[in-house]
């Protein structure tokens, strides 16, 4: 009878049966993913994905990629995706997939290293953590990202466990393939080649298993050397890191006048746990249950199926690389997505410290309904991390109605919107196509037809109007608009600014008046020019 690494009673001796219920967990993610998928409008980080892959050439797309601050692989896929065809629901759908790929290859991969009983804990948080079921739903690198991590995972472990040179050689494919999809596959490509290297010593291997493992690595090496080249230095001398780092991801980077590394590590984990379950307590209670089975690895001599010691080295390792990134102030560190990657060995050292629990006579089926009562909370009272769109603040009705009322408006109608709005009009209402530059550009207000009417886009913020912005703004758009033309609409969506009650003030000040039907994350206001 197959057990745990604690040896605790297995849901069942049944293999069709743990099977069966892995397959019931993966189809209630399937679910919950495509039901987001359909019902929700795209967000700017999206409508700006399918603008840069829907270029008409894949050379075009190749180039537009590189304005980003992501790797070209999934606008290169997207472009011929959206050959096929192009609806909000439609272009997410190879993302669901990944994402539900990214759990079964998470449930085989955790099932080698910590048996049954944590395979099917992992498989309940990839299939309901409310992180994981939004970012398979969206137009993004991560569940892609997701997918190659834990591939390269479990191809690693089936090449030592089995000596397999085909597996060592898939574990690195899938490596390349993560770096040229994010790069915070850079933490996990080098945490898994310390704990690589730490197999390798540890015993005895073939010489091709050596050499596939040492060829990988030098050539994920060869692959981040291109990728700086080719993109990541342009980004750096544009400045794009450096305003990202100073606006909302401020609080993810170590500032070393004002933070103290102990108070920094420990607050941004727990918020980094807090945004992978969107729940402040369960997301504490499941740092715990990681840390615990970190701990007990660490002093455990061995595992049935590898060192235990390596397996807690690989557990923590990540956390320590993005943490250190962080404090020298390289890459964020905290509750965005941008550390979606951690979540990977985040997700099994959860699922092993759950299942090392030794609660008495509860059975590993109290622990996995248990594991799914505190997911279902985290579903339906979420607090995530911001900045965030609630679902149903994103329902595809609300944008619906506000195209509907931007398009009612007269022939010739000018409508004010920033960059992230004006690539979710373009997408919604300008028939999914787009005038607007990529990449770094000096702030100014950008016009672009649209159908009837036309489009003011303020370009060169990473950001939506801020409080304070819009006086300054209305001023250059009144500037610019056409004499004889008294009036306008200006449109926001996307991640705004959720004070209310100042926003109302400010835009009472520019003579503007607000129609307040579309949610708290779509604002239509109709603006009148002031007499001076």
């Amino acid at each position: 009878m197959a057990t745990g690494p604690s040896g605790a009673q297995p849901l069942s001796p049944s293999r069709p049966y743990h099977r069966g219920l892995a397959v019931v967990l993966l189809l209630i993610g399937a679910g919950c993913r495509l039901l987001l998928a359909a019902r929700t409008f795209l967000n700017p980080d999206e409508a700006l994905h399918y603008f840069v892959a829907a270029q008409p050439s894949l050379s075009q797309t190749y180039t537009t990629s590189l304005t980003t601050a992501h790797p070209p692989l999934m606008f290169l896929l997207l472009h011929f995706w959206i050959m096929l065809g192009n609806s909000p629901f439609f272009l997410r759908l190879p993302f669901v997939i990944a994402g539900l790929l990214f759990a079964w290859t998470m449930f085989l991969w955790v099932e080698r290293i910590g048996g049954k009983n944590a395979a099917l804990f992992s498989l309940a948080i990839c299939s309901l953590s409310p992180s994981l079921i939004a970012i398979s739903a969206e137009v993004r690198q991560y569940s892609l990202l997701l997918l190659f991590c834990a591939s390269s995972l479990y191809a690693l472990e089936r090449a030592f466990q089995e000596q397999s040179a085909k597996m060592m050689a898939l574990s690195a494919v899938a490596l390349w393939l993560g770096l040229l999809t994010h790069y915070s596959a850079l933490i996990f490509a080098a945490a898994a080649g310390v704990y690589g290297l730490v197999r390798l010593l540890r015993a005895r291997n073939p010489l091709r298993i050596r050499a596939i493992w040492t060829l990988g690595q030098f050539l994920g090496l060869a692959t981040c050397v291109v990728l700086f080249q080719t993109q990541l230095s342009r980004l750096r001398q544009s400045g794009v890191p450096s305003e990202i780092a100073a606006t909302w991801l401020r609080e993810s980077i170590f500032h070393s006048g004002s933070d103290h590394f102990l108070s920094f590590a420990v607050s941004k984990t727990i918020r980094l746990f807090r945004y992978f379950f969107s729940h402040g307590s369960i997301g504490t209670i499941m740092l715990i249950l990681f840390l615990s089975a970190v701990v007990a690895l660490a002093w455990k001599k061995e595992l049935p199926a590898q060192p235990a010691k390596s397996l807690a080295a690989l557990l923590a390792l990540p956390f320590g690389i993005a943490l250190a990134a962080a404090i020298a102030g390289v890459y964020p560190y905290g509750g965005t997505r941008h550390d979606i990657a951690l979540i990977v060995v985040a997700i099994a050292g959860i699922a092993i410290g759950l299942d090392l629990v030794n609660v008495g006579p509860v059975a590993a089926r109290g622990k996995l309904g248990l594991l799914l009562l505190l997911l279902a909370v985290c579903n339906v009272f979420a607090s995530p991390t911001p900045p965030f769109i609630l679902p149903h603040n994103q329902r595809a009705e609300l944008m619906t109605g506000a195209v509907s009322l931007l398009q009612s408006q007269p022939a010739g109608s000018i409508i004010l919107s920033n960059y992230q709005s004006g690539l979710v009009l373009s997408y919604y209402l300008c028939g999914k196509q787009t005038q607007l530059p990529f990449g770094p550009t000096p702030p100014r207000l950008v016009a672009a037809d649209c159908g009837r009417s036309s489009l003011l886009v303020a370009v060169g913020s990473q950001n939506s109007f801020a409080l304070g912005d819009l006086p300054g703004v209305m001023r250059e758009a009144w500037s610019t608009v056409p004499p004889g033309i008294s009036s306008l609409s200006l449109f926001q969506t996307g991640w705004i600014d959720a004070d209310s009650a100042r926003w109302d003030d400010e835009l009472r000040a520019v003579g503007c008046r607000e129609f307040p039907n579309f949610g708290a994350n779509i604002r239509v206001s109709r603006c009148e020019i002031l007499s001076h």
